[in-house]
């Protein structure tokens, strides 16, 4: 089932993406929440639609890389993977795709 109708923002998909300051090399403490502004423009645009970005630093650890909530609850990977299913999306390559524009997005940050 594809949906083509506006998502109210409480209803999108919220992915909260914990960004480790060592992706920025061994500056990257000092550098981690200027990237984190620069990467949330970037990535705000990939599947609007239905889903809110926020990309974060992640000073601690035992928080998840990638987390998902819903209507200001945690899901699970399987919800989400439910909650894409109607946008004819799969969670996996939904996360290999975020992944891989968020290494153009350092790669760009850093000069390679």
């Amino acid at each position: 089932m594809n949906i083509n109708i506006p998502i109210p923002q409480e209803k999108k998909l919220n992915v909260i993406v914990r960004l480790e300051p060592s992706c920025l090399g061994p500056d990257g403490i000092n550098q981690v929440e200027k990237f984190c502004n620069i990467a949330q423009k970037e990535i705000n645009t990939i599947d609007s639609d239905f889903i809110n970005w926020n990309i974060i630093p992640r000073y601690d650890k035992s928080l998840p890389e990638i987390q998902y909530k819903a209507i200001n609850k945690i899901i699970t990977h399987n919800q989400a993977e439910k909650y894409l299913k109607i946008f004819d999306k799969s969670l996996d390559e939904f996360e290999k795709h975020f992944n891989n524009k968020l290494t153009v997005i350092i790669n760009q940050y850093l000069g390679y």
